[in-house]
């Protein structure tokens, strides 16, 4: 009897992932017989152990912090969102050893906002508050769902400033300063990729960021995302969302790019958000 394909999620660290248990269950749903497991790899050994990985037969693998940069400069081939974005949180093997480094974080958020939550993006002044992986993903998505202007914001300006001139559309796309943050008036779509709540940090922002009938998004899920929500809760919002779906969908597509089939994301959104 053949051993069922080996899959894995490379982060550091790594222990709290759930894509274990959603691609488990993925699997589950469309009668895949696979195996998945965590592998927590330091910054200098991520290279080594990604290789060594696929070297004993693993078929795919997630990359989440903070390794999803390396994920891509390690790839001989790039998706268009991978390149849009710089950065990787999937990888698939391709013949003689080389790799195929994807991006799914821009595809999953755009499910998440527009299928799960029913979010028209179109026509929408969108405020993204980060300029790092994450934020380079969700810049792309949101542009390419109509949003009518994108505001990137960052602690460090020039990153912001890289990912504009990156995008290429001044029309459309500006930056502000962080300190600026309480003159910059309201939005009706605004997106925390920082990573100030996984770091156990604060954002401090101004509610007068928050229009009327806005959306707030939050790319990070769980006790990470709780005081982003809880700013959006207060501050007005029709709308705040963490991004455990974003987390579920991205896992999907890239459950769909290894077996060629898309699972029901909706039964294991649920579970986890029950659990």
């Amino acid at each position: 009897m053949s051993q069922p394909s080996q899959f894995a999620v490379f982060g550091h660290p790594v222990a709290h992932s759930l894509s274990p248990r959603i691609h488990q269950a993925f699997a589950q749903q469309s009668g895949i017989a696979l195996e998945y497991r965590a592998i927590d790899a330091t910054p200098e050994a991520f290279a080594a152990a990604v290789r060594g990985f696929f070297a004993a037969g693993g078929a795919g693998a997630n990359v989440t912090l903070p390794h999803k940069g390396a994920a891509f400069a390690l790839a001989d081939e790039r998706s268009e969102a991978a390149t849009r974005a710089g950065s990787a949180n999937v990888l698939s093997p391709l013949p003689g050893g080389r790799l195929a480094a994807h991006n799914t974080d821009g595809a999953g958020l755009l499910r998440d906002l527009t299928e799960r939550h029913g979010a028209d993006l179109r026509g929408r002044d969108a405020l993204l508050l980060g300029a790092g992986g994450a934020a380079r993903s969700a810049a792309w998505a949101l542009l390419d769902a109509g949003v009518e202007t994108l505001t990137i914001v960052n602690r460090t300006p020039e990153t912001a400033d890289a990912l504009a001139d990156a995008i290429g559309e001044p029309a459309r796309v500006h930056t502000r300063y962080w300190d600026d943050l309480a003159n910059l008036g309201s939005y009706d779509l605004i997106l925390n990729a920082t990573s100030a709540g996984v770091l156990g940090g604060g954002l401090n922002l101004p509610m007068s960021l928050v229009g009327a009938r806005a959306s707030c998004y939050d790319l990070a899920y769980g006790a990470a995302a709780v005081g982003f929500i809880a700013w959006a809760t207060a501050a007005g919002a029709r709308h705040a969302w963490d991004g455990l779906g974003m987390l579920v969908e991205q896992a999907a597509e890239a459950f769909a790019l290894w077996h060629g089939t898309r699972p029901d994301t909706e039964p294991v959104y649920q579970a986890l958000r029950a659990g």
